[in-house]
């Protein structure tokens, strides 16, 4: 028999199987190149697959728990969300890290995460703040199916913003959020002018009495064009809340997303943002994982 991988397939920002957004966990694939590992992505066919590696001697010594290389079936991503919180809680529920502060190197960098222990959430640290001016809305709303008019009279402008990934932030009514739909090749057209890779058009309806964004993130390299529970784009939303007003100038500030409802697959992000003088210093995104399934797949020819 061929050498095998095993593999553990969890849902991210729920508590209960079959919600959440699904992850591929694969394990021991040191060896691999990134074809390899491109390969089993694709296998998947997930929005995501995450490979922890074990760290260096040298990034040992610096703190860093392990490494993480994370692909959708077409690309490797420089950092992720949900991959990062739910590659945490799998490598802590198999003992190879334990409950408490860790940190995992990705393409982005350094980031600090903590376990819950007995199997509880996970919080992710995001990267460095991006934020970009207004951007015109119009391209965004196309893209997804909707019109000027399914903008809240008054609300902020869409702009870019991200830590450690970029999303379009486009407010839109609450009612709007029901009927968008993702036009891929629009999607796809998408140009930032200043995020490298695609563009994820991060949909939402804000509640300022409870602090909740009811959020949509569509992009063309997203099965179905569409993903349940963007833990990245989480981090990005207390960017833009403070740019916008919408959160406090100074201070930390907590607000939750809800996403994946329209998906059937809903999902629950609890995010903090701390600001500094109108801009975000510090984001953080937690939430529980849901173990579906586990097994052994094949390695893929070099």
């Amino acid at each position: 028999m061929s050498p095998r991988l095993e593999y553990h397939i969890v849902d991210v920002f729920t508590d209960v199987p079959f919600a959440g957004n699904p992850l591929a966990v694969v394990l021991g694939a040191e060896a691999l190149s990134t074809v390899q590992l491109q390969t089993l992505a694709r296998q998947f066919q997930l929005s995501e697959t995450a490979f922890p590696l074990v760290a260096t001697p040298e990034e040992i010594a610096r703190g860093v728990d392990y490494r993480l290389r994370i692909f959708t079936t077409t690309a490797e991503l420089p950092f992720a969300g949900h991959p990062s919180v739910g590659s945490a809680w799998v490598m802590a529920q198999l003992g190879r890290v334990q409950p408490g502060p860790i940190v995992q190197l990705c393409l982005e960098g350094e980031l600090p995460l903590t376990v819950e222990p007995g199997g509880g959430p996970v919080q992710l640290t995001g990267g460095r703040p991006f934020v970009s001016a207004p951007i015109d809305p119009a391209p965004l709303l196309a893209a997804i199916g909707l019109v000027d008019a399914d903008q809240p009279a008054g609300s902020p402008p869409p702009r870019l913003a991200g830590m450690g990934l970029d999303f379009a932030y486009l407010p839109v009514q609450p009612e709007a959020l029901d009927r968008a739909r993702p036009d891929l090749a629009a999607l796809g057209r998408l140009d930032s002018g200043a995020s490298a890779g695609p563009i994820g058009v991060y949909a939402l309806a804000w509640d300022p009495a409870t602090r909740t964004a009811r959020a949509r993130m569509f992009s063309d390299d997203v099965a179905g064009g569409e993903d349940p529970a963007t833990g990245s784009a989480a981090l990005g939303l207390g960017v833009w809340l403070v740019e916008s007003g919408l959160l406090p100038a100074d201070g930390p500030s907590a607000y939750t997303v809800r996403q994946g409802v329209e998906m059937g697959r809903a999902s629950t992000l609890s995010c903090t943002a701390e600001a500094v003088g109108g801009a975000v210093a510090i984001a953080r995104v937690s939430g529980d994982v849901a173990a579906v399934a586990q097994g052994w797949i094949e390695i893929p020819a070099p």
